[in-house]
């Protein structure tokens, strides 16, 4: 094989800094600044969650409506944190076991 198609570095040479680092997460002092020396943001965090697809698509056609409402900068995220800021736990109704 030509050494020009060779790779220069394994990446594989380093994988448990690659899981340590990218796959179990850095400890909070540990996170990298973004570019130009600034800090991440610690006024939120990206989470995941899981939905039924019918619920997602009547999450996004509100979105949508808000929009058309004039709420230029609605998004999902926007609708849920006004959604929790509504919801009073002892309205709720006890749940049957």
């Amino acid at each position: 094989m030509k050494d020009d198609k060779l790779l220069q570095h394994d990446p594989l040479s380093e994988a448990d800094l690659i899981l340590r680092d990218d796959f179990y997460g850095r400890g909070p002092a540990a996170a990298p600044a973004k570019k130009g020396g600034q800090a991440r943001p610690t006024h939120y965090k990206v989470i995941c969650i899981s939905m039924y697809t019918r619920d997602i698509e009547e999450l996004e056609a509100k979105v949508h409506e808000l929009k058309r409402r004039g709420w230029t900068k609605a998004n999902k995220s926007h609708l849920i944190r006004l959604a929790l800021a509504q919801l009073d736990l002892d309205k709720l109704p006890t749940p049957r076991q």
